[in-house]
C-alpha cells in the first residue's frame, strides 16, 4: 500500500527531462543509492490512514509523503520541484513547502515539500 508517486512521475515528460531520461532517479528514501547521480529526488511516507466508515470497509487510503529534490544548483532544484508539483497536483495535494537549503558537506541544494495523497482501493 503506497501512494503511486513513482508511477505518476515516470509518466511526466517534464520530470523525466530532469530525472531521466530512461530510468527515473526518484527513490524511496530507504532505497536511495549511496552515491546517487545528481539531480535526484526521494520520498518517504511519514503518516497515513484508511478512511473510516461505520458498517463497511474503507474504500480510500490516505498517505502523507515528504518529497525532497537534490541538485547541484538552487535553480535546478527549484525547477525539478516545480515539475514534480505540476505532475502530481492532479492526483494529490501539496500541504507544506519546506526547506530550500544548501548542504554544508556536499554543497548540493535540497528543496523539500509534503504531499497528501488519497488512493482508492
Amino acid at each position: 500500500m503506497n501512494a503511486p508517486i513513482f508511477e505518476v512521475l515516470a509518466q511526466s515528460p517534464d520530470v523525466m527531462k530532469y530525472l531521466g531520461p530512461t530510468i527515473l532517479r526518484f527513490y524511496d528514501f530507504a532505497n536511495k543509492p549511496e552515491k546517487a547521480t545528481y539531480p535526484y529526488g526521494t520520498f518517504q511516507n511519514y503518516a497515513g490512514s484508511p478512511q473510516m466508515f461505520l458498517g463497511t470497509l474503507p474504500d480510500v487510503d490516505m498517505f502523507s509523503l515528504q518529497v525532497d529534490v537534490f541538485a547541484k544548483t538552487a535553480a535546478e532544484a527549484r525547477n525539478i520541484a516545480l515539475a514534480i508539483r505540476d505532475a502530481i497536483e492532479p492526483h494529490s495535494y501539496i500541504t507544506r513547502w519546506g526547506d530550500h537549503v544548501q548542504d554544508d558537506e556536499t554543497k548540493s541544494y535540497r528543496y523539500s515539500f509534503d504531499v497528501d495523497w488519497m488512493v482508492l482501493r
